[in-house]
């Protein structure tokens, strides 16, 4: 349940105004494509203001010709259209106990979007991937000052990489969204769109594409959006990448009033990186006992999958824990506690809600 002093802009929690940080209230979810007036919106720097006609990305780095090309240079290429999940890397923070640092995301910094754009593929055939290239740098446009001490000084601009071969694989420059050009806080004129990766790697205002023949030590790769990676007693840090299988209850919301001896559906999501979402159950009872949800519509990779249960409410009143779980194709499923060794960052634990039975 939302709190009575929680903020709406256009429908959309306000998670933060400078920069602008918009979360999508879950409870909301409706069908498998999320309306773009719907769409979470996380930026971390100002949002920059770039016309069409005076937009240029630069392909450069470990290349044999380097170039660079405009909008409507773009647009004539070959293009697809494909359902992505994109989901920030801390959503569910504020639910995390203890209370940690960051953008207070609850349920709703995910949605579902069809994305159009041209393959990375294209343009780095173009340009002629030298053999001992082995990440891609995705630079956005967005920049300004870290209000961190273990940041660099001076400005910074946001940037992520991908492997080589997750580049040329699946990675999309996006021009539309939901059939519409993309609105400027979700990146106009062009995004990358990184399936089956946490947001952040789905750089927005994107305006230079680098090649490279070396791992890219980033602040937003190395510093911010990395978890700590342990080998027996070793601990080194690691940049977020794909998506932890997970689910999520839309309604009832928590605190909801559930009548007594009724039928009551309960619905939402789940989502996982590459492979299907095979399994989704719901226990009623805080985990004690488990129950096989009806999974709604086809499997896509790298897209949620929604679900639903008719829920018969019991005879006594009293409150009531529900908890999901998904599990995918690999049998990866959601740990019961968050591993503190991710910080704020890939929360994938099991997260009761209360409702009340009356």
């Amino acid at each position: 349940m939302q709190a009575s002093d929680t903020r709406l802009r256009d429908g959309r929690i306000v998670r933060g105004e400078a920069p602008l940080n918009l979360e999508m209230p879950f409870e909301k979810l409706e069908g498998f494509i999320t309306p773009i007036e719907s769409f979470y919106v996380r930026t971390h720097f100002p949002i920059p203001s770039i016309e069409r006609d005076a937009w240029w990305l630069h392909v450069e780095g470990e290349v044999e010709n380097p170039f660079t090309i405009n909008y409507e240079e773009l647009l004539d290429l070959e293009s697809v259209t494909t359902p992505v999940t994109l989901e920030c890397a801390g959503n569910n923070r504020n639910l995390l106990e203890p209370k940690v640092k960051g953008v207070q995301w609850g349920l709703g910094a995910v949605g579902t979007a069809n994305w159009t754009g041209v393959p990375l593929s294209i343009l780095l055939d173009r340009a002629g991937v030298k053999r001992n290239a082995c990440e891609v740098i995705l630079e956005g446009s967005d920049h300004g000052l870290l209000d961190d001490p273990k940041g660099p000084p001076g400005e910074l601009t946001f940037a992520r990489s991908v492997p080589l071969r997750k580049a040329q694989e699946d990675v999309l420059l996006a021009y539309k969204m939901n059939g519409e050009d993309l609105p400027p806080e979700n990146g106009f004129p062009v995004r990358a769109i990184v399936p089956g990766w946490y947001a952040m790697a789905s750089i927005k205002w994107l305006q230079r594409v680098i090649v490279t023949d070396q791992a890219f030590g980033g602040y937003y790769q190395t510093i911010d959006y990395a978890y700590w990676k342990r080998w027996e007693q070793i601990a080194e840090r690691a940049p977020l990448t794909e998506l932890q299988v997970k689910a999520q209850i839309a309604r009832p919301n928590a605190g909801a009033i559930i009548p007594a001896n009724s039928g009551v559906r309960v619905n939402g999501g789940a989502w996982t990186s590459e492979v299907e979402i095979t399994k989704v159950e719901l226990s009623t009872d805080g985990g004690a006992t488990w129950n096989d949800v009806k999974l709604l519509g086809k499997p896509r990779a790298n897209a949620w999958r929604l679900w639903e249960f008719n829920w018969q409410t019991p005879l006594v009143p009293g409150t009531r824990n529900l908890v999901v779980r998904a599990t995918d194709s690999l049998g990866r499923t959601q740990p019961l506690q968050h591993d503190p060794d991710r910080g704020s960052y890939m929360i994938n634990h099991l997260l009761p809600i209360e409702v009340d039975v009356r």
